[in-house]
């Protein structure tokens, strides 16, 4: 079985700053793509940025400039830095990760269980 784990989230004043992690651990081989989404009260969940395992990175328009995605291979976590903060950002932001259980293996996809970011105008 796999776990991830975010860490990060809180309340931050428009224009502020957060920094979101998401540790993955249990039974990997390897990590293909990582990446988070974010999911707004009565809203679908949409892709917020991704990451692939040579560091090849991809962003919504809404959050290009703003928000920087990396990733740690040696401990299988993903960070999101998150810039000039709106309220429109105000959202549960979700961990993705592709994770593959051992060689030969086809990827499988994971969640996190969502951790919430506020922002306040």
């Amino acid at each position: 079985q796999v776990q991830l784990v975010e860490s990060g989230g809180g309340l931050v004043q428009a224009g502020g700053s957060l920094r979101l992690s998401c540790a993955a651990s249990g039974s990997i081989f390897s990590i293909n793509a990582m990446g988070w989404y974010r999911q707004a009260p009565g809203k679908q969940r949409d892709l917020v940025a991704t990451i692939n395992s040579g560091g090849t990175t991809n962003y919504a328009d809404s959050v290009k400039v703003r928000f920087t995605i990396s990733r740690d291979n040696a401990k299988n976590t993903v960070y999101l830095q998150m810039n000039s903060l709106k309220p429109e950002d105000t959202a549960v932001y979700y961990c993705n990760a592709a994770v593959r259980q051992a060689y030969g293996l086809s990827s499988r996809y994971y969640w996190g269980q969502g951790t919430q970011v506020t922002v306040s105008s």
